[in-house]
C-alpha cells in the first residue's frame, strides 16, 4: 500500500500509526514493513505495528530520485520480489510507473482488510470514546437551543446576536475539539435545508420549525469516527411535525428489534420504506425532487465514516458496528432524521449512543 494513514483507513488499521503524508507500506512471508522519510520514524518505532526501515535503506548513496517509485523498486530489489498485490485505491500514476519499469502490478478483488467490519472488543470501546465526543458537541447545540429566545419575526437569538447554522455548528465544533475529537461539515440544517440530508446549513434558524443536526467527529487519539443525528424544535413543533418525528422514532425502534446476526439488510431497508409508506409517508419524486425515506437506513461505521457493509448491501453479522438512521424529509413540513450507533450480535444490538430524543426544547 502506498498511502496516508491519517487519510486511509486501511493503512491506519494495518499499521496504526497516524500520518497525514504518504509512505509504503507491504506484507512479506506474513511479515509486515513500513517505509519512511526520517521525518516519521523516530514518532513510529513505539508505536507503528510493521518493522519501521527508511527509505533510504533502499535506495542508493545520495539518490537523484526519492520518490515513492524509486523506493518500491529499491524494495523489490532488496527482497528479489517481481510482483506485488495492491488494493484498489492504489495511486493510478504510481501503477503506471511500477508496471512500466517491469514490476508486475496486480490489483486485488477483494479489500486488504475485511476484518475490519467485524469490530473487537478494543474497537467498540474505541467507537464507544468516539460517540462520547460526538454526544459532548451535540450537548453544546442544544444547551445553545435552549439559552436562546425568538424576535419578533420569529429569527432565534442567543445574546441578542442571530443564531445562524454557522454560529451554532461553530459552538459544537468547539465543544467537540474541547472533548478530544476532530470535527469535520457538521451539518445544522433548518427548516427546508433539512430535508436535503447532506445539506450542511446555513443562515438564521427560526423558532418552532425542525432542526437537523448531525455531528460525526473523529476521536483525535484513536481515530475512530463518532456518528450522531437528532432533530429539534426550539419552541413547539407543528402537529404534522410532531406526528412525522414519531414515525421515524418508531421506525427506528422496529429496525433496532430486527437486526441481529444473519438478517437480511436489503429486506429491512424496504420494509421499512413500506412501513412508513403505510403510516402516510410515500417514498417518491413530487416537482422533481425526492422526498420520504430516500436513503440507506444505516452505515457501517469504524475508522471510516461510512464503512461496509450497509444495512442495504447484505446480510448482518455479530460484531458489525453500524448506524440506523431513518428520516423522512417533505418540504413545507421539515426534515426529520434520528440516528444512534449499535453493534450487531446473536440475538440483537447493542446500542452504543446515550444522547436522548428531545423534540421540542422549552
Amino acid at each position: 500500500m502506498y498511502a496516508a494513514s491519517g487519510h486511509d483507513a486501511d493503512m491506519l488499521y494495518a499499521t496504526h500509526f497516524y500520518v497525514d503524508d504518504p509512505f509504503i507500506w507491504w506484507e512479506l512471508r506474513s511479515k509486515t514493513h513500513i517505509a519512511l522519510s526520517p521525518l516519521e520514524i523516530d514518532r513510529a518505532k513505539p508505536v507503528a505495528r510493521a518493522q519501521v526501515h527508511g527509505i533510504a535503506e533502499f535506495l542508493p548513496p545520495q539518490p537523484k530520485d526519492n520518490s515513492a517509485a524509486a523506493v518500491i523498486f529499491g524494495i523489490a530489489k532488496n527482497y528479489r520480489l517481481k510482483s506485488f498485490l495492491v488494493p484498489e485505491q492504489f495511486p493510478a500514476g504510481l501503477l503506471e510507473k511500477l508496471r512500466c519499469n517491469g514490476l508486475k502490478i496486480t490489483v486485488s478483488e477483494k479489500p486488504f482488510f475485511p476484518q475490519r467490519s467485524r469490530k473487537t472488543q478494543e474497537e467498540v470501546a474505541a467507537l464507544t470514546a468516539a460517540l462520547r465526543v460526538a454526544e459532548t458537541g451535540l450537548r453544546r447545540g442544544i444547551d445553545v437551543l435552549k439559552a436562546s429566545h425568538a424576535d419578533r419575526r420569529g429569527f432565534l437569538k442567543w445574546g441578542h446576536i442571530p443564531l445562524t447554522s454557522e454560529r451554532l455548528r461553530a459552538e459544537m465544533d468547539a465543544a467537540v475539539l474541547h472533548a478530544g475529537g476532530s470535527p469535520a461539515n457538521t451539518i445544522v440544517a433548518g427548516g427546508n435545508q433539512g430535508c436535503d440530508p447532506h445539506e450542511r446549513g446555513y443562515g438564521p434558524l427560526r423558532a418552532n420549525e425542525a432542526i437537523v443536526l448531525d455531528i460525526f467527529p473523529r476521536h483525535a487519539h484513536n481515530h475512530y469516527f463518532g456518528d450522531l443525528t437528532r432533530t429539534v424544535v426550539r419552541g413547539r413543533a407543528s402537529e404534522a411535525l410532531r406526528k412525522q418525528c414519531a414515525t421515524v422514532q418508531s421506525g427506528k425502534r422496529w429496525v433496532m428489534k430486527q437486526m441481529r446476526d444473519g438478517a437480511d439488510g436489503p429486506t429491512l431497508q424496504r420494509e421499512l420504506i413500506e412501513r412508513f409508506k403505510s403510516a402516510g409517508y410515500p417514498t417518491e419524486q413530487r416537482k422533481g425532487r425526492w422526498v420520504g425515506m430516500f436513503h440507506g437506513v444505516g452505515h457501517g461505521l469504524g475508522l471510516d465514516l461510512h464503512e461496509s457493509p450497509r444495512i442495504a448491501a447484505g446480510k448482518l453479522f455479530e460484531g458489525l458496528s453500524i448506524t440506523v438512521e431513518p428520516g423522512l424529509y417533505y418540504p413545507g413540513v421539515g426534515g426529520v432524521r434520528i440516528e444512534d450507533v449499535v453493534i450487531v450480535g446473536k440475538t440483537g444490538v447493542r446500542n452504543l449512543t446515550k444522547f436522548e430524543e428531545e423534540l421540542e426544547l422549552r
